[in-house]
């Protein structure tokens, strides 16, 4: 399997915010800038995008045209306000304009990794079963992105017992969702976390039981 084959997003939207410088590579610079993607709830997801000023020099960000990008969902950690932070992209491999036609399926994603941190289940007010997962997703150079999951469902009944090591395909979607977060002063800051939200997912049962005899 091809290292790029375990991380693989395909969004189709309409850009929200303009191009910002975020930084350069030996001599190649990178923009960041968001893309919108309706559901079929009415609510948008508003994700992050990181490209190469190389993909974007033919494309207009003024006319609301939709636009397909195919990449992998990236994380990297900054410090912020003297705490470290997970920070979540979508990291742009191809960027295109795209038709009305082809929007099918507009958020979709694929990771093939492991579990990093013990599963944690819970249920909602209204009762839903939910298992928040972290999983690492290897990338060359011995680096690897920390992708939060969360599983519902009897998917989430059944992650709830996943061992860290555990190898794990997923299948499903990146959402944004806002939360608040109360500061020392009694204020409550808007924020926004990123995540996949999984449909289906495949468990390597021999594999992880070898792992853990090992």
């Amino acid at each position: 399997m091809k290292v790029f084959e375990n991380n693989m997003a395909t969004i189709i939207g309409i850009p929200c915010s303009d191009l910002e410088f975020s930084h350069e590579v030996y001599g190649e610079g990178f923009y960041n800038f968001r893309i919108r993607i309706p559901r079929l709830s009415n609510y948008d997801d508003v994700l992050p995008i990181t490209v190469s000023e190389r993909l974007i020099v033919n494309l207009n960000f003024d006319d609301e045209k939709i636009v397909k990008v195919e990449g992998q969902l990236r994380s990297y950690n900054k410090v912020i306000d003297g705490s470290n932070r997970l920070i979540l992209t979508i990291f742009a491999r191809d960027v295109c304009e795209a038709e009305m036609e082809e929007v099918n399926n507009p958020n979709q994603i694929f990771l093939d990794g492991y579990i990093c941190k013990q599963p944690i289940y819970r249920t909602t007010p209204f009762g839903r079963e939910i298992t928040d997962m972290l999983i690492a997703v290897n990338r060359p150079y011995r680096k690897s992105d920390y992708i939060p999951c969360i599983a519902w469902g009897r998917n989430a009944r059944y992650s709830q017992k996943m061992k860290v090591g555990d190898r794990i395909k997923v299948w499903g979607r990146v959402q944004s969702r806002e939360y608040q977060k109360k500061l020392e002063d009694e204020i409550l800051l808007k924020k926004t976390a990123y995540e996949v939200s999984i449909s289906k997912m495949k468990v390597h049962p021999e594999e992880n039981n070898r792992l853990e005899n090992e």
